[in-house]
């Protein structure tokens, strides 16, 4: 045999080997480079500016058809508690407060002339109940936010309903008579009191029972509660706090308390509550539906303000999701870019060692013709 044939034959199987060996590491090394790719954490995508998150190019997709079951699923437990409260009012309502001790010197301050209301009950409900509902209903028109609406009434009937109860137990504990308190209970002008000083009234029992109703003012803590309540939920929504000055925004806020204030002002007017009695309503519904709103909503001053924490929460979540499926996605990709850059690799090393297998073969053939 020649000698360049032998060395040709030589170098021709060298090279099938090498090719072999390269393409066995070649495929270990893409493997391994794949391996690592899965096994690296994909950072998270940054999460957006706080005030994009909060923009309000998201409402309409909570409406009361879509998550309205969801919600009051959520919350079943409130609205139960709720109804316990309804309850618990009426049964304060129909128990006999304290009967107090009132002198014939103390009467001296209860001959007021018994008058009609100016503002009668039934009418508290209605705006104090009502009439916020009503507004909530026109947010939720234009807004289509069903966690907005909901928490604005779920928030509304607490906040009277909490009100409610405290008052009536401290108007049942504490027994004070009204400022009219000496007609109530002497009717025909004729007064009477046994040996400790004591009165004996001889008027109407119901009428002498809500004669010791004064402290607190019902219809102030009532009227606050409520329209307390529509007055942060309005400060919220036209962003009455966000530092540029629009005084006619706190117009829209105070205009609640206004009628509140004037719905007290009238109880004094009637003879039906000391002053004592309707500031210590007014405050104590201001307060009660300062925490219920708070439960709900952020603070009106906060960039936030504007809509429900389970708004925010909802678009917290929808975003935490849309960056996990990002990175799903991402690596993904990346995994199948891997693998088909291992698959035409591998096509490349087959097609190099068939030809150079095939070389090989064809000169083996051709010396062993010429032997």
């Amino acid at each position: 045999m020649p000698s360049w044939n032998t060395g040709f034959l030589s170098w021709s199987e060298n090279f099938c080997n090498s090719f072999q060996d390269l393409s066995s590491w070649r495929f270990e090394n893409s493997a391994n480079a794949s391996h690592s790719l899965s096994s690296i954490d994909l950072p998270l995508i940054e999460p957006r500016n706080k005030e994009c998150r909060m923009r309000e190019v998201q409402l309409g997709s909570h409406t009361v058809r879509s998550h309205g079951v969801k919600v009051a699923r959520t919350h079943m437990h409130d609205w139960l508690i709720l109804l316990l409260l309804v309850v618990i009012e009426v049964v304060l309502y129909i128990i006999h407060p304290f009967y107090r001790f009132v002198g014939k010197d103390m009467m001296e301050d209860l001959k007021y002339p018994l008058k009609s209301n100016t503002v009668p009950g039934w009418a508290v409900p209605v705006y104090a109940v009502l009439l916020p509902m009503m507004i909530f209903l026109l947010v939720y028109i234009r807004r289509r936010d069903v966690y907005d609406l909901h928490h604005a009434i779920l928030g509304l009937l607490f906040s009277v309903l909490v009100t409610a109860v405290i008052t009536e137990s401290i108007k049942n504990a504490v027994g004070r008579p009204r400022p009219d308190f000496f007609w109530r209970c002497f009717p025909d002008g004729k007064d009477a009191y046994d040996k400790w000083g004591n009165v004996i009234c001889h008027g109407d029992k119901s009428v002498i029972k809500e004669g010791h109703k004064s402290f607190p003012s019902g219809h102030t803590s009532g009227s606050f509660a409520g329209l307390g309540f529509l007055s942060l939920y309005l400060s919220g929504k036209v962003k009455a706090f966000d530092h540029r000055g629009h005084v006619a925004k706190l117009c829209i806020v105070f205009l609640p308390l206004l009628v509140a204030s004037l719905v007290g002002i009238s109880r004094v007017d009637d003879y039906w509550h000391h002053w004592q009695d309707v500031f210590a309503g007014g405050l104590l519904g201001l307060v009660v539906a300062t925490f219920c709103y708070l439960q709900f909503f952020p603070p009106p001053y906060q960039a936030d303000g504007w809509g429900p924490y389970a708004y925010f929460q909802v678009l917290e979540e929808s975003l935490v999701s849309t960056q996990a499926t990002n990175v799903e996605n991402q690596q993904d990709a990346t995994a199948e870019e891997v693998q088909m850059a291992n698959q035409e690799e591998e096509r490349s090393d087959n097609v190099g060692m068939h030809l150079a297998c095939n070389a090989s073969s064809t000169l083996e053939d051709m010396e062993s013709g010429k032997r």
